[in-house]
């Protein structure tokens, strides 16, 4: 047998070992757990770039909602459209694309497979590109380059004096998503579930996160922030350097539509007839979203306490409970909005048939239009009047504050191409395949 001694040097040695293992362990797991909390909850080891932000160098109307705020609003000076019309393009099918105006030159996509370039004065073609199918993406103009995809699954970088093709990007599925460009590089959606991170002067990939859906939102960028709405059921905020995702913010509605940023907020709209106001700069906590519906149910069963707001949550509102009073029965309801535009202290969006301000303060109805059927095309403002088209066929100018009829034209189709306004002209197309130039 041991001495008494070594049979208790023996154990005491054996304790100590086991306490520094557990420690290590516990240790290991800590430092294991710090690291997810960093990574997945702060800025420390992946930090954003809030030097890379939107930019234009154009103040016509060089892309989809004229800034890349998304704002839709332009400093329009001198006489506003009247609603005569000064021009007509004819195209080989519908004009889903809304126009880019840029140094006295419209740019636009057809159903027909072209990208077009019209004089904006005489509505004489200055040149056509073709793609391999339709063009419903709407084009960005950066420094004499354009930048527009096409349903043949490309995003084409074309010399807007020109026409001639500098390169294309194959994202194997239709890119029907406007693209937004800040420091050298283009970022847009695609069909095949992706958002495209892709250098501007050559056409190679930086980055691209995959979603669950396709993705035909147009993306704006917000310090080092990639901002772009889900058709799975999510509002996207991604690094802009990286491509790693920040936020993924539930809405539970397709969101088709651009977010707009104003005081840095982004707003945006659900196809269930939701209007958002969110934090572009918040992250989601580690398994938020997979662990919020079991929080949710633990709080209906009384055994949890209430969860708290989703991450980037500011206030969110139904469209259709602004619409009518309470007493008149349920709320109507919207199913399908645009992307709104956003001037003052007002927010402008097609909901449902109607065209809707909403005082984005207050989040309260400041006035509706009604029109004959959906109102998917994105208003733009000048000055004191608002301009929209509807699938009634109608392009229509209202008084901004008042939401008074001011003109309307008309088309032989549905208008869900959205307006651009330059040099005192109003610029639409319509499914007629007319593009209309109003004075």
């Amino acid at each position: 047998m041991l001495p008494r001694e070594q049979v208790e040097a023996t154990q005491r040695y054996r304790k100590k070992r086991r306490r520094i293992i557990t420690f290590s362990i516990l240790g290991a797991f800590l430092l294991l757990v710090l690291y997810v909390v960093l990574v997945g909850f702060t800025d420390i080891v992946y930090r954003t770039n809030p030097g890379i932000s939107s930019n234009t160098t154009s103040t016509d109307w060089p892309v989809f909602q004229h800034d890349m705020q998304r704002t839709g609003v332009t400093g329009f000076a001198g006489q506003l459209p009247r609603g005569e019309v000064a021009w007509t393009f004819q195209t080989g099918k519908a004009i889903h694309s809304s126009p880019a105006v840029v140094d006295g030159v419209v740019y636009f996509g057809s159903e027909d497979g072209y990208i077009y370039a019209v004089d904006a004065a005489t509505g004489q073609q200055i040149w056509k590109f073709q793609t391999g199918s339709w063009v419903d993406s709407s084009p960005i103009v950066v420094s004499g380059v354009l930048y527009c995809g096409s349903n043949d699954g490309n995003m084409y970088a074309i010399d807007a004096a020109t026409g001639a093709e500098i390169w294309a990007f194959d994202a194997t599925y239709a890119v029907r998503s406007s693209a937004a460009y800040a420091d050298g590089v283009i970022y847009f959606g695609s069909d095949d579930w992706s958002i495209y991170a892709v250098d501007a002067a050559t056409g190679q990939q930086k980055w691209n996160r995959h979603t669950d859906n396709i993705m035909l939102s147009s993306p704006l960028v917000y310090n080092g922030v990639v901002a772009i709405g889900g058709m799975d059921g999510y509002f996207y905020c991604v690094n802009a350097a990286s491509g790693r995702q920040r936020l993924a913010y539930p809405t539970r509605a397709l969101v088709p539509g651009a977010p707009v940023e104003v005081d840095g907020v982004l707003y945006f709209a659900g196809s269930t007839g939701y209007l958002y106001a969110v934090d572009p700069m918040a992250r989601n906590w580690p398994l938020e979203n997979a662990l919020r519906k079991y929080w949710l149910a633990g709080y209906l069963y009384g055994i949890a306490p209430k969860p708290p707001n989703l991450s980037g949550y500011i206030w969110s509102i139904s469209l259709g409970s602004l619409l009518g009073p309470p007493t008149a029965g349920p709320p109507v309801v919207v199913d399908s909005t645009s992307t709104l535009t956003a001037a003052d202290n007002a927010l402008f969006v097609g909901a449902g048939d109607l065209l809707l301000a909403v005082d984005r303060e207050t989040q309260q109805e400041i006035w509706s239009f009604p029109t004959g059927d959906r109102v998917l095309s994105s208003p733009a403002v000048a000055g004191d009047a608002v301009y929209f088209g509807s699938n009634d066929g109608t392009v229509y100018a209202l008084d901004r504050t008042t939401g008074d009829v001011l003109w309307q034209y008309t088309t032989g189709d549905e208008v869900n191409s959205s307006p651009a306004l330059a040099g005192n002209m109003l610029y639409v197309g319509s499914n007629d395949g007319i593009l209309y130039a109003f004075k």
